[in-house]
């Protein structure tokens, strides 16, 4: 890879296919990324073990679905390093030997561990894993010498983690083995489901990056809208409206102009409402058709990830080999 600016690493869990909340909360800047850092970008499928051990679905299918929104959105292999993690055991045998020097209070006070305690309901979750999952992402993190990690504002202390213990570890081996991660937050801290809640699929309220205009068209006409407008001239709120969220997104350049309009009962919400999908079929189309061509050669995603494979495992074994000499195993 030719140098960059330094090196950039993030991921996700394969949970199938993605949604317009991935990809303005993080695609986007992903590929913007690409240009001007060397970017490893992982598919977190052990981290999708953490919350989902007794029933972890069809993970390999679930990694499919999402690399091919990946490449569909702009990420290019020849550009990026685009890998599975489970194919990278260096990821495990970080987490093992960084867990020898993590206190146990450093986890437990992590922000989104109670967090998620409390919302997600009907599973066992007084797992090491789950606890321990943050350090599994700092050795996600760390294995490449990420310079900086892209995020969304509710994973920064993540990476303020993840420095301490990139701290640690160069303080009591007395070597500079490991930079601090800079965290780099997205622009949109949310993207709105159709019913103005977070989109999350767990709310059925998302967008998927896959659907067809005409289905595109359906779920625009589902979206919330101002409860307090009842005739068309009425004056309008569009800051308690989903659809002025998506003008913000896909209509900067006009969002003024509908949102005085709206405010002084010009434009009617279906009026609105087809704005909006017009704009978000043409930002979405090609990445429609990309994602045609990419499902008829689905072996492709598997030699993509088979080649990313190999670039990370070259990386992770020279950043072990350093580490178990730190740590006197070499």
């Amino acid at each position: 890879m030719t140098a960059k600016k330094g090196v950039i690493l993030s991921g996700m869990r394969p949970t199938g296919r993605l949604h317009l909340g991935n990809l303005f909360g993080a695609l986007d800047n992903w590929v913007k990324l690409q240009e001007e850092y060397n970017c490893f970008f992982c598919v977190v499928d052990w981290h999708a073990l953490t919350t989902a051990y007794e029933d972890p679905g069809n993970i390999r299918e679930n990694v499919k679905e999402m690399v091919i929104d990946w490449i569909s959105c702009g990420l290019d292999p020849e550009k990026s390093v685009i890998f599975k993690q489970s194919d990278v055991k260096e990821h495990a045998e970080l987490h093992l030997l960084l867990s020898m020097l993590t206190p146990i209070s450093w986890l437990e006070r992590v922000p989104t561990y109670k967090e998620q305690i409390q919302q997600i309901e009907g599973r066992n979750l007084a797992t090491y894993g789950f606890l321990g999952y943050p350090l599994l992402q700092a050795a996600d993190i760390m294995l490449y010498k990420a310079d900086a990690v892209p995020v969304g504002e509710d994973q920064a202390p993540h990476i303020e983690f993840t420095r301490e213990i990139a701290r640690r570890f160069n303080h009591l081996y007395e070597q500079e083995i490991f930079p601090e991660p800079a965290t780099l937050l997205t622009e949109y801290k949310v993207v709105p489901g159709v019913d103005n809640r977070k989109m999350s699929k767990s709310y059925n309220n998302i967008i998927e990056l896959s659907i067809s205009p005409d289905e595109i068209s359906k779920r625009v006409k589902m979206m919330v809208t101002d409860t307090g407008r009842i005739k068309k001239n009425d004056p309008g709120n569009p800051h308690v409206c989903s659809v002025f969220s998506f003008h913000r997104i896909f209509n900067k350049g006009n969002m003024l102009e509908i949102e005085e309009s709206c405010q002084k009962g010009q434009i009617g919400c279906v009026q609105c409402k087809q704005i909006v999908s017009d704009w978000m079929k043409d930002h979405l189309q090609p990445m429609y058709a990309k994602r045609r061509e990419l499902e008829k050669d689905p072996q492709l995603v598997w030699e993509m990830l088979q080649g990313g494979r190999e670039k990370a495992g070259k990386v992770a074994r020279e950043t072990m080999e350093a580490v178990r000499s730190a740590m006197g195993l070499a």
